[in-house]
């Protein structure tokens, strides 16, 4: 694991050396917790069109290997392959149906389309994003990180390094989703604490209150109809609209 850890590291920038430090912090805790048995993750396949129809296409052979080769390294290692899937419109609907762990993007240089189905499929239903490619143009690595990918992986398909590279992006994604979720415990706190204070300060000019009896009135409103403390402010506030 320590190899996995300073792979994810060095996708950070230098400047968010802390970033590093939380991350592996994380990593610490959550060798602590129970995991999901390999065998029992559930994963996604989609890859580009591996229908031979020219003999003689090379590159089609190529491209067709490599697919079944990541195939047999999933089950080699125990993973529960659910299916492969092409990466074309109808991909939402057949991720939705399936509801996998995680999902695996086998795509060469040419076929960038294919993420993008998988980003607009999982918008409202993250999942962590592997990317299996040929290209070693490394442009491409900030902008499959920005749109959600976990892992962007450049010709890894040997079978010893699929277990470690999926699980560094299970828990790449599993981080990312506590700091997502982090901040936006902090940005409605944020926002109720906005609410409350404006309705307090509403209170105190119109009823001649200080700021802990406005606050103690909306609290006992709060209490005696069950509600949230921003609610109630938030209510306070479109009643002072209503009658101005």
């Amino acid at each position: 694991m320590k190899v996995a850890h300073k792979l994810h590291c060095s996708w950070r920038i230098s400047n968010q050396h802390d970033s590093c430090l939380r991350y592996l912090e994380f990593m610490k805790s959550r060798k602590q917790a129970k995991f999901k048995a390999p065998e029992a993750l559930r994963i996604l396949v989609v890859v580009p069109d591996l229908v031979v129809s020219d003999p003689d296409d090379e590159h089609a052979k190529s491209q067709a290997e490599r697919s079944r080769a990541l195939r047999i390294g999933l089950l080699e290692n125990g993973f529960n392959l659910i299916a492969s899937l092409p990466g074309d419109v109808f991909l939402a609907d057949r991720i939705n149906q399936l509801q996998p762990d995680l999902i695996i993007v086998d795509a060469e240089s040419e076929a960038r389309d294919a993420l993008e189905h998988v980003v607009f499929a999982t918008r409202d239903a993250r999942r962590p994003i592997v990317m299996f490619t040929d290209d070693s143009d490394t442009s491409h690595v900030k902008d499959a990180v920005a749109v959600g990918v976990s892992a962007y992986i450049v010709d890894g398909l040997a079978s010893s390094r699929i277990k470690p590279i999926l699980e560094v992006a299970m828990a790449r994604f599993e981080y990312e989703e506590r700091l997502r979720s982090e901040r936006d415990q902090a940005r409605s706190a944020l926002q109720d604490r906005t609410v409350i204070d404006r309705a307090k300060a509403l209170l105190m000019k119109h009823q001649g209150l200080t700021e802990d009896q406005a606050f103690s009135k909306l609290r006992k409103v709060a209490m005696d109809k069950g509600l949230k403390l921003s609610d109630v402010a938030q209510r306070t506030l479109e009643m002072a609209d209503l009658l101005s």
